[in-house]
């Protein structure tokens, strides 16, 4: 079986300052949200400064509104020399009805930092237990 990739959650509530005319989020917002999860995530497990490199194929599926909970999580998926391949899934929820739906997905790239900002190496992902 493998080993659970690493992995960071953070929750967020949409409030008016984070919408837009339409009542709802900010795409900016929702990056940004996403780009905190992705470096917690990777700086959780290169022990290392980090920054984000690329963010690509990121998917904006359904609005979330003002008022619902946002939920993300960020998860390494693939590690180079110095580089974290990241994946963040956002669901918003409704805190009233329970009612949740994946909103947005992306995927992110960090690189690991040494002292002098020189790109360092990382650990691999975890392998299967034996």
């Amino acid at each position: 079986m493998p080993a659970t990739p690493p992995e960071a959650r953070l929750l967020e509530m949409v409030f008016p300052d984070h919408t837009n005319h339409l009542g709802t989020l900010f795409g900016g917002q929702a990056l940004a949200w996403m780009d905190k999860a992705a470096f917690i995530v990777a700086s959780r497990h290169a022990r290392r400064i980090v920054v984000t490199a690329r963010s690509e194929e990121v998917n904006f599926r359904v609005p979330v509104r003002k008022g619902q909970l946002v939920e993300l999580v960020a998860r390494i998926v693939g590690t180079g020399h110095s580089s974290m391949q990241v994946e963040v899934e956002m669901t918003a929820e409704d805190p009233l009805s329970g009612d949740r739906r994946v909103c947005t997905t992306g995927r992110f790239v960090m690189i690991a930092l040494d002292s002098n900002g020189t790109p360092t190496a990382v650990p691999p992902l975890p392998g299967p237990i034996d």
